[in-house]
This record gives C-alpha cells, sequence and structure tokens, in this order.
C-alpha cells in the first residue's frame, strides 16, 4: 500500500515572516436543496482543504480553468463566503467572529471584482464611491476626506482628480473604472488585496496599464496581492508564486518562473500548451481531452486522472498528496513519487493524447 502521509503543504511565497493573511484546511461546499429535477439534495465540492499563504509585498496568483474554484476561493478569504471548515488568520492571529470583527476585517482584505461596470453603483459618481469607505472607517474631516480622494485617484494614475472625481462610471473607460475599483480598495489601507480576473473584462491595450499598477502597489503599499487568473501568461510577468487549481483543489504551487519553465502536474503542462506563445517553435507538447469534472460527483483519486495521458492505476485509487517536485515546488501527482509499485505503474486508457514530451517521473 503506497503511503499517503504527507506534512500540510501551505501553498504561497516561501517567507520567514508571519503571512499578512493565510488559510488553513479551507473547504467550501454547497449544498443543492431538493427540485422537481432531483429528489435528494447534492453537495457541490467548490473547495476543498486549501492551504495559503499571502505575505506582504508579494504577488500569489491562483490559475486555473473556468470552475477550477479561484473565486469561491477569493470570496471565502475575503469573508464573503463562510467556510465549510478550515480557519483564516491576518497577521498570524485567527479571525474572530462577529459584526464588530468583520469590519475591521474588511477594512485589512479588499476585493478587486471582475467586472468593475458592475461592481461600481451607476447612480453614484466617482466621489461617492471612493468617500463611503472612509466615512465607515475613519473620522477624517470634510476637507481631509476631500484631500484623501484625491490622493486616492492620483495613487492609481486618474490624473488631474478633478476631471474624473465627479463623474459616473459609464462616463470612464473599463480600464478607468477597474482603477476606481482599485482606488475604493486602498482607501482605508488594506494590508491585503484580493484581485479577481481584474483584467479579463478590459481592452487588450490597457490590461498591462493594469498589471503594473498592481506590481507598484506590492512595493509602494507593501501589499500582500492574490491574482486570480485564468492567464497563465500574464501571471508568470506578475506573480513571484503560481499556485494552480483543478476542480476545487491546488495541484501545484511554486514559483512563478520555475511554474511556467518547468511545469511538473500535467495539467500545468495542458496549461502552458494551451497559452498562445508566437515564439513557440515546436507544437504542443500535451493535448488533453474531456472538460472538467462534475464537482457534486467528482472522480475518486486524482480528479485530473480522467483527462490525463500519464494517468496509472493508483490515480484512480488514490488522491495523491502534494509531492516535491523542485526547489519549493510541489505537485499533487502520483508521478512524483518514488515509492510506486509496478501495480500502481499499470496506464489507465484515458482517451488523452500525449507530446513527444513526458511528464517528471
Amino acid at each position: 500500500m503506497t503511503d499517503t502521509t504527507s506534512p500540510t503543504v501551505v501553498h504561497g511565497p516561501v517567507h520567514t515572516g508571519v503571512p499578512a493573511l493565510e488559510a488553513k484546511h479551507l473547504t467550501k461546499h454547497f449544498t443543492l436543496h431538493a427540485s422537481s429535477f432531483s429528489r435528494s439534495s447534492r453537495v457541490v465540492h467548490a473547495v476543498d482543504d486549501i492551504s495559503i499563504a499571502l505575505p506582504e509585498a508579494t504577488v500569489t496568483a491562483v490559475v486555473g480553468e473556468s470552475g477550477s474554484g479561484k473565486s469561491t476561493l477569493a470570496r471565502l478569504l475575503t469573508g464573503l463566503i463562510t467556510p465549510t471548515a478550515g480557519e483564516l488568520l491576518l497577521d498570524g492571529a485567527p479571525v474572530p467572529k462577529g459584526e464588530k470583527a468583520r469590519r475591521k476585517y474588511t477594512s485589512s482584505v479588499h476585493l478587486v471584482l471582475q467586472d468593475p461596470f458592475s461592481s461600481l453603483n451607476s447612480v453614484h459618481t466617482v466621489r461617492y464611491h471612493l468617500e463611503r469607505p472612509l466615512k465607515l472607517h475613519t473620522k477624517l474631516r470634510r476637507d481631509a476626506l476631500e484631500q484623501r480622494i484625491k490622493e486616492l485617484l492620483e495613487r492609481v494614475a486618474l490624473s488631474p482628480a478633478e476631471l474624473y472625481i465627479d463623474k459616473y462610471p459609464h462616463e470612464l473607460s473599463g480600464g478607468q473604472r477597474q482603477r476606481v475599483a482599485i482606488a475604493r480598495g486602498l482607501a482605508v489601507g488594506p494590508r491585503v488585496l484580493l484581485a479577481d480576473e481584474p483584467v479579463s473584462m478590459l481592452d487588450v491595450s490597457i490590461r498591462l496599464g493594469v498589471l503594473n499598477l498592481l506590481d507598484e502597489l506590492r512595493e509602494s503599499e507593501r501589499l500582500a496581492t492574490m491574482y486570480v487568473t485564468h492567464d497563465i501568461a500574464s501571471a508568470r510577468y506578475l506573480a513571484d508564486t503560481i499556485v494552480v487549481m483543478y476542480a476545487g483543489q491546488v495541484v501545484e504551487s511554486g514559483p512563478a518562473t520555475q511554474i511556467t519553465d518547468s511545469p511538473a502536474h500535467p495539467y500545468t503542462q495542458l496549461l502552458l500548451s494551451a497559452a498562445p506563445d508566437p515564439d513557440r517553435a515546436v507544437p504542443p507538447v500535451l493535448r488533453g481531452r474531456g472538460a472538467p469534472p462534475s464537482l457534486i460527483a467528482p472522480p475518486s483519486g486524482c480528479r485530473f486522472h480522467p483527462r490525463c495521458p500519464f494517468a496509472m492505476a493508483i490515480c484512480k485509487q488514490e488522491q495523491p498528496p502534494p509531492l516535491p517536485a523542485g526547489q519549493d515546488q510541489y505537485a499533487a501527482c502520483w508521478l512524483h513519487s518514488t515509492d510506486r509499485t509496478p501495480q500502481d505503474k499499470t496506464p489507465l486508457d484515458t482517451g488523452a493524447a500525449a507530446g513527444p514530451a513526458v511528464a517528471a517521473a
């Protein structure tokens, strides 16, 4: 029998200090109640046993295709969703419950949503959106309040501030709206910024400006940033660390350049093979088939095994723990286990196709 016990791996940048925000064994299951289509209630395994650390002045990218649980994880970290299990620690201390504690927590952890037009109230001006969090969390007087709003607009490169302060969201471009949303998040000096697909709805020509802004905030504000994206190429550009999610679980994590240069998990290889690369001289080395599994009835063992061209017998039987795959790099894949038996190595016919390269054994 293969030993599946392993120490808990906290995915995130290697950091000697206490992380600004840390999640331990975070789990979220949504219950679908009985309806005319189903007589019994069912459970959606949206996020399963994820531990992640976000140190200050770093960017951690959470990457995966739609439905992998990235946005659910972001909402769990910001407190919008109550976890089924697990705990959150802010600056090393467990986050207490209660309305007063929640207000303090939300002043330290802010979420920037994907669609800036939907996240801003269309009937209110930029002034209102920036003024409201300042009134809720500070005691600034009118003159100081006005000055702080102008400073926030200047901070996100909306200058001069007088041109934007009294405009409505529909009078701004997509990039300008997203900058206002980021400025709103900076209003009360947060420790953590959770950016959920912040550039996916913006024109390609202005995405780089928003990514550069997030990069600047990492240094100037010492923000611990989690960048949620399906674009692994932009994750390499911005992040210190990449955490790859599939079907509600973390399948690989490590330094960003190391993950993109030497992916250890077949799913990460699949993501990179699908990423556009005009400089790529050879065709993709891994071509997967099929679609992500149902999170109501996820596959046994490794959840990627029905699509994996390297799947073995053990992949269907047992869930792999995070295994060392390089310096500070971990992959939840049995290909990196050193104690596989010949029976474990029996290949499965998954219908997926592999190219000339193979995953590390």
